[in-house]
């Protein structure tokens, strides 16, 4: 008999709850066992702690910038892919030179961010 597939562990930082409810919904039809914290110390936290595979990482925080967070994160678990969020068509060039994988401009729909997940996983 053969073990069932493991999900994949997903990441959400994000601070705004109708966000994180939205990506929920999303997330949950592609079977990811997904947590959520919404500050960058939390975030490096459950880094200590645990291995996604992926993080939907937003840009503006209650403790800093996102853009920022992703050298760190690239830097200390190289494996991780992070998909940027930010609602600043702007943050995108910073995002992908400091190693982000993908950028979601918000608002964002269902379709662009199955997209943004597929490419990334591909």
């Amino acid at each position: 008999m053969t073990k069932p597939k493991r999900a994949k562990k997903m990441l959400v930082v994000e601070d705004q709850g109708e966000t994180c409810l939205l990506l929920g919904l999303i997330l949950s039809d592609r079977k990811f066992e997904v947590d959520y914290v919404n500050n960058l110390l939390d975030a490096d936290e459950y880094l200590s702690k645990n291995s996604p595979s992926m993080i939907l990482l937003d840009n503006k925080l209650p403790d800093g910038f996102g853009v920022d967070f992703i050298s760190y994160v690239k830097k200390t678990h190289p494996k991780i892919k992070i998909i940027m969020i930010s609602g600043f068509s702007t943050a995108r060039d910073v995002a992908i030179e400091n190693g982000a994988d993908a950028f979601l401009e918000k608002p964002f729909s269902m379709d662009n961010v199955n997209d943004a997940i597929d490419r990334v996983l591909a």
